[in-house]
């Protein structure tokens, strides 16, 4: 793609936006960038984008702003169907995004990772593997680092493993990635694609340009995920924690194995995974499915797997105050999350719940808290819904507004021996600019209570 003096507009000052914005500058595009948010959301922004020649909107996406582009790179946050971008569409002008705009940048070979949970997870530690076993591998997309950033640090042996969402994968057309993986496929973004099919739809574009010699990586035990089976060109190889497969990772005996076409081989025990919970095998079984997919050998997957610590934000251990311990779980996002973030602990567990509403069911943890669950804070925009769905349900219910202050309440109910669990079920855009945010927010507030009574971290 030659953007050298084409108009290009890129809608949404984030981190990909930013990153698309100076990258198409370089190349010599005449660039606008434009976000809804106000000019001082961006004051770190906005200098290295002003001095690199490129016009800045903020405060409104101004009609005109999207006319008589030669092209519109939009970031994942910003809806598909805006008003704006449906009408530069029908006006004939191109709509991409960041990883469809990279993909035609990139040299190597791109691995992308999407689901609705556990994408993070399986994506850091497939990198990790591909990097151990002697790979140059390159780690991001919808986390860390924007694939666009990658270009000009890729070369034909490099391994790009990127964590792609269904907003990214709205906006491709000729992103191909050699090996793609779909973990699972849960209630989650409704409030965005108006419908689980949508979802789903949105999900499976991550195999749509794939050929017959690519690989498309899914979960045997997952029937929506399973399902995507029926419309994929590419060879399938599956990994299921339930049963055996003919193609793909498997668990026998306690044991974690790979079989294809040249045979079996074994990997490892499960009992030497680090990570906690039954979601977090899955994510292993994915992970040694990819990596076996790109020529890694066993002695360096189980090395690397051994090794391999909690991807921050998600099932974090954060510290041990006055006996309770504390976990930070973010990043779980939605329902189905929280459900794996409950299935990982016995009991015990004193849980905040809140934030963004996505559309969700709540009624659905009612088995999980009433098993597992001694009381839940509620916080942010979603507490009144969360509070109707659950509130006169199996266990208290505490009311806390903030994060902070559901951390204190917690601190104050529970008794050594047990467990506060950040496992939110909502998005963070209420109270936070991102999961990431909260997260820190949670681990401050419990290291600010370790100081106060003498708790260790």
């Amino acid at each position: 793609m030659d953007v050298n003096g084409k108009r290009v507009l890129v809608v949404g000052l984030g981190k990909s936006g930013t990153a698309s914005a100076l990258f198409l500058a370089s190349r010599g595009a005449r660039v606008t960038i434009s976000d809804a948010g106000p000019q001082e959301q961006f004051r770190e922004e906005i200098p290295a984008l002003l001095e690199h020649g490129i016009t800045v909107e903020t405060g409104k996406h101004g009609a005109r702003t999207f006319q008589k582009q030669d092209l519109i790179v939009v970031s994942p946050g910003v809806p598909f169907e805006l008003p704006q971008l449906v009408a530069a569409r029908r006006a004939g002008i191109p709509v991409i995004g960041e990883v469809e705009l990279a993909a035609q940048y990139l040299e190597g070979e791109i691995i992308a990772v999407t689901g609705s949970n556990g994408k993070t997870t399986t994506t850091a530690l497939a990198g990790e593997v591909i990097a151990t076993g002697g790979r140059k591998a390159l780690v991001g997309g919808n986390i860390g680092t924007p694939a666009i950033s990658f270009v000009g640090h890729s070369s034909p042996d490099t391994c790009i493993v990127l964590e792609v969402s269904s907003f990214q994968l709205e906006t491709i057309e000729r992103f191909r990635p050699r090996i793609a993986a779909v973990l699972n496929l849960t209630p989650d973004h409704l409030d965005r694609h108006g419908s689980m099919e949508r979802y789903i739809a949105a999900k499976a574009r991550i195999f749509e340009n794939q050929k017959a010699d690519d690989f498309a990586v899914l979960n045997a035990d997952d029937p929506p995920t399973a399902a995507l089976a029926a419309g994929v060109r590419s060879a399938i190889v599956w990994f299921s924690r339930q049963r055996e497969v003919e193609h793909g990772a498997f668990v026998r005996d306690g044991r974690i194995f790979f079989r294809d076409t040249s045979g079996e081989r074994e990997i490892m025990p499960c009992a030497e995974i680090g990570l906690k919970g039954a979601h977090n095998l899955e994510n292993v079984l994915a992970a040694v499915a990819i990596v076996s997919l790109a020529g890694i050998r066993p002695s360096k997957i189980r090395a690397a797997i051994r090794g391999f610590k909690a991807v921050e934000h998600r099932l974090e251990f954060v510290a041990t105050v006055a006996g309770v311990d504390y976990y930070n779980d973010s990043k779980a996002t939605n329902v189905d999350a929280t459900i794996k973030a409950l299935e990982a602990f016995p009991g015990g567990i004193h849980l905040i719940l809140g934030g963004k509403d996505k559309g969700s069911d709540y009624r659905v943890l009612d088995t999980l808290l009433r098993q597992r669950v001694r009381r839940v804070y509620t916080i942010g925009a979603a507490a009144a819904k969360i509070e109707g769905h659950i509130g006169a349900g199996p266990v208290p219910l505490t009311k806390s507004e903030t994060l902070p202050r559901a951390v204190r309440d917690a601190a104050r109910n529970a008794a050594p021996g047990e467990i506060v669990l950040l496992a939110p079920a909502c998005a963070s855009f209420d109270q936070f600019n991102n999961y990431e945010e909260r997260g820190r927010v949670f681990k401050q507030e419990v290291h600010g209570l370790a100081l106060a009574v003498g708790g260790r971290g």
